[in-house]
């Protein structure tokens, strides 16, 4: 089982959107889901209510004690792919969340006053050593052209780490995302051609590939446009890993 983390101190980032819009399109590949929300706002959980179908089973899971055993008995199961969705801000249940990933995705708005504020997060998953990737989120429709010809470019050692580092592609900001979450669907359930539906279906194939966990191809179509990545990006996303000590709260070391 792969465990992915939607996670980002920051709130309104559309973390609960991705996780909804990531665990469909996992489902629609082929994979064995289960949602996990530890964020104690309940919008995953909200979504499920009004939703018509039954699947993904969502699980609320609020206290960190009970983050590794519920991930471990899912594994059992036979769940394939587990999505965490978490609460802004910080939390043991995030932390611990993060300790026992496979992969973490950062939301952010491509804005350098939101990117720069996840720096807390990236603190955290480096001193656990995890893989992470940004996924930058409610881009306007013309923000790609602009964000590419930004003042600032990547270092040269950045640039190297480039296609690990941003999540393809990027995420529009329609009006899709909202209609789905309320009517309790996903944005490839309620316009499967759709824009939107063929962003989500391409992050989950780039995040799939990530994890090196591909199963067959469906006939769903896949975006394949290059969008250059923005300057935007700090130099401190391509930093060597921070050695776990940095991170006070984390007393243990990490799991092999």
């Amino acid at each position: 089982m792969h465990t992915i983390v939607l996670a980002t101190q920051k709130g309104g980032s559309g973390k609960s959107t991705l996780a909804i819009g990531l665990a469909l399109a996992a489902i629609r590949a082929g994979h064995n889901v289960r949602l996990i929300e530890t964020d104690p706002q309940g919008t995953v959980s909200n979504w499920k209510r009004r939703r018509p179908y039954a699947a993904p089973i969502i699980e609320p899971i609020y206290a960190a004690r009970e983050v590794e055993q519920r991930l471990q008995s899912l594994d059992r199961e036979g769940v394939t792919v587990a999505i965490v969705d978490t609460a802004g801000g910080e939390s043991a249940a995030t932390n611990s969340a993060i300790r026992y990933s496979d992969l973490c995705l950062i939301p952010t708005r491509p804005s350098i006053a939101d990117i720069e504020a996840t720096a807390a997060t990236l603190r955290v998953i480096r001193a656990w050593h995890k893989p992470f990737a940004y996924v930058l989120n409610q881009t306007p429709i013309r923000a790609a052209a602009r964000l590419a010809g930004a003042e600032n470019a990547l270092s040269n050692e950045a640039a190297l780490d480039i296609a690990d580092i941003v999540a393809r592609p990027l995420i529009v900001m329609r009006n899709d995302h909202q209609d789905a979450l309320s009517a309790g669907l996903a944005v490839c359930e309620l316009a499967p051609g759709g824009k939107s539906a063929e962003e989500m279906r391409g992050l989950w194939q780039w995040t799939e590939s990530r994890l090196g966990n591909a199963v067959a191809a469906t006939d769903e179509p896949i975006i394949e446009e290059f969008v250059e990545i923005p300057a935007i990006i700090p130099k401190w996303a391509a930093l060597p890993s921070f050695d776990a000590g940095s991170a006070r709260f984390l007393r243990t070391p990490a799991r092999v």
